[in-house]
């Protein structure tokens, strides 16, 4: 049995062999004590060879830099929630796109937007009041694969009316599979250590990497 089979509990071990010396702490001074071991005890007539102390060496090499960058990466991670917290801060009052199909109304516009998986022949645009019912229309036409936006006329609607829309696309007799992107505001920023999260005017809240586009 070699060293670091037995650091990591005899028979059997090499098969979970890095989930269990991963878990384990101080395995490099165990393994080296094992080592040291192994060669006082081995068969003169039989000793170990340089590749076996080679490839031990190397198992619990890789087992300690698995256990460093396992460290690493929290630690970054707990880094990148910080900043992200930071750049949060700053977002608060802006608007955000999200997915969504609010309209947004505006200085006499409602806007919105849509993004589309294929390339389309013909995209359609259609406004519902707050009672569902259509009280507008935008033929956007051909359009391309990707995010657009778009403006419609609201008139005296305000933006504390409840008015949506929806987007039909089609390429030639299919259907293009879209996804409805509203405008939000951020009222706040919430973060629990772990992630980061906006809370938005409309929407409620949604988490930082929710956000499509910052307008």
């Amino acid at each position: 049995m070699s060293a670091i089979d037995a650091v990591n509990g005899g028979s059997g071990a090499a098969s979970s062999r890095a989930g269990s010396a991963a878990a384990a702490s101080g395995s490099e001074d165990r393994f080296l004590k094992m080592l040291v071991a192994q060669l006082k005890n081995q068969d003169p007539l039989n000793p170990l060879d340089n590749a076996q102390v080679t490839s031990q060496m190397a198992q619990i090499n890789t087992v300690s830099g698995i256990e460093k960058l396992n460290g690493t990466v929290a630690g970054l991670n707990t880094r990148l929630v910080a900043l992200q917290a930071l750049q949060g801060a700053s977002l608060v009052g802006r608007e955000v796109t999200v997915e969504g199909s609010r309209l947004a109304v505006a200085d006499g516009a409602g806007r919105g937007g849509f993004e589309l998986s294929a390339a389309a022949d013909q995209v359609k645009v259609e406004i519902l009041n707050g009672a569902g019912r259509v009280v507008g229309q935008l033929d956007l036409g051909a359009q391309s694969a990707g995010r657009h936006e778009f403006a419609w006329p609201a008139g005296e609607v305000s933006d504390a009316d409840d008015y949506r829309f929806r987007v039909s696309a089609q390429a030639g007799s299919a259907s293009v599979l879209r996804t409805t992107l509203a405008r939000d505001r951020v009222e706040a920023v919430v973060s629990d250590g772990n992630a980061l999260n906006l809370e938005l005017a409309h929407a409620g809240t949604v988490a930082y990497d929710a956000v499509r586009a910052f307008n």
